[in-house]
């Protein structure tokens, strides 16, 4: 790819982020951070706040999974057409305590026709894998963003 194709590809992906991120109302109820978003990829970060724990003191299951599928959401729209999670599957490997910073990044293993696979994998401040999660996607043949 040159580099005048890698910039509009870039500037696309901008705008999909940019439309996303607008509607994107629970990330922002969970303090999610976009670090970085490119072609099939997202690295999201969260800190585990004292409203995220649950009756065990740790970080609830479901706030942990919601920062993996933000990243896999992300990560699959990123080829502008407007994508879906059609499956998940995750495994909680290690707890998450109020105060760790939890970054997920999201890989697409995966790209054919319509469906796609993603890997996502949540460590903690000092590397420690969280959360392994694995989703399937499925998209439609609408772009999310002009292609001019």
């Amino acid at each position: 790819m040159s580099a005048e194709e890698q910039v509009a590809v870039s500037d696309k992906i901008n705008k999909i982020v940019a439309l996303l991120a607008a509607e994107d109302a629970v990330s922002g109820l969970l303090g999610i951070k976009r670090e970085v978003v490119g072609l099939g990829y997202s690295r999201l970060s969260m800190v585990v706040r004292e409203d995220m724990a649950n009756g065990h003191g740790t970080c609830h299951g479901g706030m942990t999974f919601s920062l993996a599928d933000a990243a896999f959401g992300y990560a699959c729209n990123t080829h502008n057409k407007l994508t879906f999670g059609a499956a998940c599957s995750i495994d909680y490997v290690n707890p998450a305590f109020r105060g760790d910073v939890l970054t997920a990044e999201c890989k697409e293993v995966f790209l054919q026709g319509r469906s796609g696979v993603y890997d996502v994998v949540v460590k903690n401040q000092d590397g420690l894998v969280i959360v392994l999660f694995r989703g399937n996607s499925r998209s439609r043949n609408e772009l999310l963003v002009s292609e001019e």
